[in-house]
């Protein structure tokens, strides 16, 4: 099964069918996935800001990233569930968007982001609440976080620009 039969087939499904085809569930689920951004984005940018040393100095880099743990998680579990909605909805569309294929691309950078850092940063607060100069490899984490996130909020905001080939779709589409 070819990457576009796939879409195909999902956006298929009658859940997915039923989203892309109703008034209120797909608008009711983006903008629940906003909330989600703004809530999971909001602890990134803190987090990021404050291993940057840009805000919250006198704050341990331990307390600001443990307390926003548990936020991040409910963020990101919104975020992912809506997203994941959304986007088998409308899967044969975005197989042909560009602003997708590259939020995609930059969310799996984003994963191989985690699995660098986690150990050495994220997980380490308390060696970085000890060291008198935030280490290279944080600054260089926050950074690249930053950078990564704020590129997959402008991928995303620029699927809905992206006109599909209506000649190439299958899908009933309702606009």
């Amino acid at each position: 099964m070819s990457v576009l039969e796939f879409a195909q087939w999902i956006q298929n499904t009658e859940w997915a069918t039923t989203i892309r085809m109703s008034a209120y569930l797909y608008p009711t689920i983006l903008s629940t996935h906003l909330t989600g951004i703004a809530l999971f984005g909001g602890a990134i940018l803190i987090t990021d800001l404050r291993l940057l040393g840009a805000i919250m100095r006198n704050q341990p880099v331990s307390d600001v990233v443990n307390q926003l743990r548990v936020p991040k998680r409910i963020g990101f579990l919104i975020v992912a569930t809506c997203g994941f909605l959304l986007a088998s909805s409308k899967a044969e569309e975005y197989y042909y968007n560009a602003f997708f294929r590259t939020k995609l691309t930059l969310l799996v950078l984003v994963a191989v982001h985690a699995l660098v850092f986690r150990s050495g940063v994220y997980n380490n607060t308390a060696a970085l609440d000890q060291a008198k100069r935030m280490p290279g490899k944080a600054t260089l984490a926050a950074a690249l976080s930053l950078v990564l996130w704020i590129s997959i909020a402008c991928a995303g905001r620029g699927i809905g620009y992206i006109e599909p080939p209506l000649d190439k779709l299958h899908a009933l589409l309702r606009r």
